[in-house]
């Protein structure tokens, strides 16, 4: 109490001290001591009074207690008269066991009584009720069944009640009633009729299998009751419970079955679409068969029966067995995709259990798999299998009718603007879209998974490809006469190149995610390369057949014949452009690449002709006329490759510079600026090596031993700072270390 004193003092000092903070506050002391004293007062009205409510709650508590205990000791006093009273009746009531067996045995004779007429009466109501149910009637039927029924229960029932041991008048009483269980089953038997063509019935006759229902669930009753009065009595009649709604829903689940197993109407062998067909028949059949359960089969039951969710568990499971029944075949690989089609997509769109009619009692997000993802996984891994098998045999296949095309007589067909192609390009890649288009339809991921495959087999695909295209080359050396449309061929050859780059392009485009491209990053590279190189060789191999045409005019180059008039030269630009006529028909870029290579081996074999030294100039007015013809000779030159490489923006003035530069070495007429000259060349040029030099100066003439041998000597010290945009020419040329003989001058 002290404590709590000193709290309150404390309190008190501080809220005083709050209020009194300023002087002009002290005005307002006895303000604040009037407000206070009306707070105090009013917290001690409240404490009073909910202490007063507390003590009027604790009077009333103490006076029910008291009542109650009256009460308590009221009910003992009965209990204690009761039981006396029970006491002295018990020989009251073992006096009247008498009485008991007489109300029991007058019970059974009353059922007995009751039950007289049917008794006498069960042949024919047997007739009528069979008659009522071959006629149909069935509710009338089951009305006289289970009107005999009850007959024979009673009768059962007060044997039992009677003597239950006593079988012979049990079995007496079953046997009298013996056709009446043989018109149970019969019954039964156009029931289960109704139900399996249920779906049927409800569209053309819904009354009678309303009528099946109530009987159903009159039976139920029946049941329930039965049980019941076996758990009181340990008696239940023969036959009982019958379970028929249990049945029902047994019949139904395999009339499901049934159904869908008996949509296939083809094999392999009869129809190769066969799985599609059988799978579209499922789809349909179950989307009617459902959509006619919700609209019209679920008014035909009792709401407690859920028939349209237990149908649609039904349908699932049964599907769920057929496609696994059918994943376990040995399917091939387009059965494959149209099973895991239906199963991962069709299943749940819109054209089947998506659909907008059967929501929203169908939720097609909590329906489960048809199929486990281990058995997907295992027939992805059967399909990858076998599509690359599939695909390495296409290409293949590809490959060689493809081969066929080039030793035809007949030129290769021309795209829309003229450039010479096959069909194989349009073939592999048709062939890859059709597949990944079949793979979209599953998932993403094995869509990204073909594409994968796919590339892959092309890079293999174009090492054989260009396998192929050297050994055309080489059996085409070996008789130039075959075949007939070498060049074209070979034009359509680079072409595809081309093609193929862009195709690759498009199908990654088309059908790779941004993220993944990393992934192929290498591959492309490598089939980038493969092409590059498959078109490079090609073009060789045109710029070969080229120059064997060439070789007895370039045999001429610097020879007497050549400086006494020869048109070699004219005849190689003739020969060329005629070549690049045909060569047009290539794409760029390789067309530019065509064209600059030709220009280049051109020159270097020009300047390779010079390097054998073929000819030995005798005086200063060859040496000029020579000269004179090279540059001449080079103009020709530049103006032929100028011509062939109009539009593609290349240099075609560097190589022929270098042919011109030797001429000017060659043309010099005073020896003691040759050296000026020659060093100039090699600055220009600084793969020249000393053989090339020793070469040029004995085509002069004039350039004694010691002159060359001083000049080499010279240039070998001098410092070399070689242009960095040069790319070296006469590294590719060999000095053969014989002299020429001088038959060839």
């Amino acid at each position: 109490m002290e404590e709590t004193d000193r709290e309150a003092v404390a309190t008190a000092v501080q809220r005083v001290a709050g209020m009194l903070q300023r002087p002009d506050q002290l005005d307002k002391v006895e303000q604040y001591r009037r407000r206070e004293a009306r707070k105090k007062a009013s917290v001690e009205a409240r404490l009073k009074a909910a202490i007063q409510s507390q003590l009027d709650g604790v009077r009333t508590g103490l006076s029910q207690l008291h009542n109650a205990l009256n009460d308590v000791k009221d009910i003992q006093q009965s209990l204690i008269d009761v039981n006396k009273d029970w006491r002295q009746s018990i020989n009251t009531i073992e006096n009247l066991k008498d009485v008991k067996d007489a109300v029991v045995q007058h019970s059974q004779l009353a059922a007995a009584v009751e039950n007289l007429k049917n008794i006498f009466s069960v042949p024919e109501i047997v007739r009528e009720t069979q008659d009522l149910i071959e006629r149909g009637e069935l509710l009338q039927a089951h009305r006289k069944l289970m009107d005999l029924e009850c007959s024979r229960d009673n009768l059962m029932y007060e044997q039992y009640r009677m003597d239950s041991k006593n079988t012979h008048d049990m079995n007496l009483i079953h046997t009298y009633f013996g056709d009446m269980q043989k018109l149970s089953e019969e019954l039964a038997k156009q029931l289960w009729m109704v139900v399996q063509r249920s779906l049927v019935t409800v569209r053309r006759d819904p009354t009678l299998l309303v009528s099946v229902v109530r009987i159903i669930e009159r039976e139920e009753k029946i049941d329930r009751r039965m049980l019941d009065r076996k758990k009181q009595t340990g008696f239940i009649p023969p036959g009982r419970p019958k379970k028929w709604k249990e049945k029902m829903f047994n019949i139904l689940e395999r009339t499901v079955s049934t159904r869908i197993e008996g949509t296939q109407a083809d094999t392999r062998e009869s129809d190769k679409m066969w799985l599609v067909r059988h799978l579209e028949i499922i789809r349909k059949y179950v989307l009617d068969d459902l959509l006619v359960a919700k609209t019209l089969l679920d008014q035909c039951f009792p709401p407690h029966y859920d028939i349209f969710n237990k149908l649609l568990n039904m349908y699932h499971q049964a599907l769920s067995t057929r496609m696994q029944e059918l994943a376990a075949e040995d399917l091939e690989a387009n059965e494959i995709v149209s099973l895991l089609t239906w199963v991962l997509n069709t299943y749940k769109s819109t054209e089947m259990m998506g659909n907008s009619e059967l929501s929203p009692e169908v939720d097609v997000n909590s329906l489960n798999p048809l199929i486990s993802q281990n058995v997907v996984d295992q027939l992805l891994s059967k399909y990858m299998s076998t599509l690359t098998s599939n695909i390495i045999g296409w290409l293949r296949k590809a490959l060689e009718t493809d081969k066929k095309d080039w030793i035809k007589e007949t030129e290769p067909e021309a795209d829309q603007d003229g450039y010479y192609q096959t069909t194989l390009p349009a073939i592999v890649f048709q062939m890859f879209e059709q597949n990944l288009q079949v793979a979209a339809q599953i998932n993403e991921d094995l869509k990204t998974k073909v594409l994968l495959l796919c590339l892959q087999q092309m890079n293999s695909f174009l090492t054989r490809y260009k396998d192929e295209a050297q050994l055309y080359k080489e059996e085409h050396l070996k008789n130039r006469q075959y075949p007939h449309c070498y060049v074209q061929y070979m034009i359509a050859v680079i072409n595809n190149c081309q093609t193929f780059k862009e195709s690759i392009i498009s199908l990654k485009r088309k059908y790779l995610k941004i993220e993944m491209e990393d992934t192929l990053s290498s591959s492309h590279t490598s089939m980038d390369a493969t092409l590059d190189i498959i078109a490079k060789e090609g073009c060789s191999s045109l710029l070969d057949e080229v120059f064997i045409d060439l070789e007895p005019h370039l045999n001429e180059l610097m020879t007497r014949k050549w400086l006494m008039g020869s048109n070699a030269v004219g005849t190689i630009c003739v020969t060329v452009e005629d070549y690049f006529n045909d060569f047009a028909k290539i794409k760029k870029p390789y067309k530019k690449t065509m064209t600059m290579e030709a220009h280049r081996r051109v020159v270097v074999e020009y300047i390779r002709a010079i390097m054998l030294k073929r000819i030995s100039f005798k005086n200063a007015e060859e040496r000029k006329e020579g000269a004179e013809r090279m540059i001449k000779e080079a103009e020709q030159f530049r103006f032929l490759f100028k011509k062939l490489a109009a539009g593609s923006g290349e240099d075609t003035e560097g190589l022929c510079d270098i042919i011109e530069a030797i001429a000017e070495v060659i043309k010099l007429t005073d020896p003691s600026l040759l050296y000026l000259e020659v060093s100039t060349l090699v600055s220009k040029y600084p793969d020249i090596r000393d053989d090339h030099i020793a070469a040029l100066l004995t085509v002069r003439g004039d350039a004694s031993r010691d002159m060359k041998q001083t000049i080499i000597e010279t240039l070998d010290q001098g410092p070399s700072q070689p242009n960095p945009n040069y790319v070296p020419i006469f590294k590719e040329i060999a000095v053969p270390t014989l002299t020429v003989p001088k038959l060839l001058k």
